[in-house]
């Protein structure tokens, strides 16, 4: 059983009505119903391979070669399978979680549907206290682009290698997000984000480390909120924050890396020091209770 949930044992395992389709099975094309029944939902957040934090200038290079890049495949274990207990796991903690929808958990998720390729970033502002302005942070954001880089390509071997479905395929359950064949159609395991969000908690707990507790609470919440959404397996999101350990373990070794990093804690240092832009009062007051509801 995933240590994440260990209330696990206690939830009673639903109908096959929200079970995920045999691996043979193809994501439904959205049909006319689909689209009047999500129209009023967001599309899923931009993928993280593909889609720049800094869509003006992206970074063209990764920092890890191909000789340092960990190979993941190696590395994670296969997603769960067959009639396991993980497998029976992961579905019994799919359908519990369906129930969350209209609590503050669930608006929490949905919010952390990204906007657009940064939105990643202004889930850590309750935390820094401040908004992380991009002009004035290039550093940073050299950053946290070239990672994603490395990010992706930890994430995809895998994603092409298990070619496992997202949970919502096969069934009508209730999901944060607009059901699109283009996010049925993308593998799941492991979680992109999750391995995104945990990475830059990382990398954000590296900069001010007073604040680490504080930014592993919320990458850690990033991560549960896509099993919220509907849109991952917890199994997904466990392995992308193995995903993101290895990643951020590998770019340790990377002289490139910690001169950014360098760079980046000095810059941050400079920016908190001076007067900016606070986030929303009454959003991370929201975003604080939420936090406090369980997912299960």
């Amino acid at each position: 059983m995933y240590s994440l949930f260990p209330a696990l044992a206690s939830l009673a395992f639903t109908s096959c009505a929200l079970m995920a389709a045999p691996a043979s099975a193809q994501a439904p094309a959205p049909n006319t119903a689909d689209s009047k029944a999500t129209s009023g939902k967001p599309r899923s957040a931009p993928a993280v391979a593909t889609t720049p934090l800094t869509p003006e200038m992206p970074a063209r290079a990764p920092y890890l070669s191909d000789a340092t890049a960990p190979d993941t495949v190696a590395i994670l274990p296969p997603p769960p399978r067959g009639q396991s207990a993980a497998e029976t796991a992961d579905k019994t903690i799919f359908a519990g979680t369906r129930a969350l929808k209209g609590s503050a958990r669930w608006e929490l998720a949905t919010a952390d549907v990204a906007d657009g390729p940064s939105a990643i970033l202004d889930d850590f502002a309750c935390v820094l206290g401040r908004k992380i302005d991009q002009s004035r942070s290039p550093a940073l954001m050299t950053l946290l682009e070239r990672t994603r880089l490395d990010i992706g390509r930890a994430t995809r071997p895998l994603k092409e290698h298990y070619r496992r479905l997202r949970p919502f395929v096969g069934n009508e359950a209730e999901i944060c997000v607009a059901r699109t064949r283009e996010l049925g159609d993308a593998f799941s395991f492991p979680s992109s984000h999750a391995t995104q969000g945990w990475a830059y908690a990382s990398i954000l707990a590296a900069l001010v480390p007073e604040k680490a507790t504080q930014f592993f609470v919320r990458g850690k919440a990033y991560g549960e909120n896509r099993i919220v959404c509907g849109v991952h397996w917890a199994s997904d999101v466990e392995a992308g924050r193995t995903t993101a350990s290895v990643v951020v373990s590998a770019l340790q070794g990377d002289p490139g890396f910690r001169a950014d990093l360098e760079k980046a804690r000095a810059e941050i240092g400079k920016n908190l020091s001076q007067e900016g832009s606070p986030p929303d009062a009454a959003i991370c007051a929201r975003e604080t209770s939420a936090l406090r509801e369980p997912i299960l």
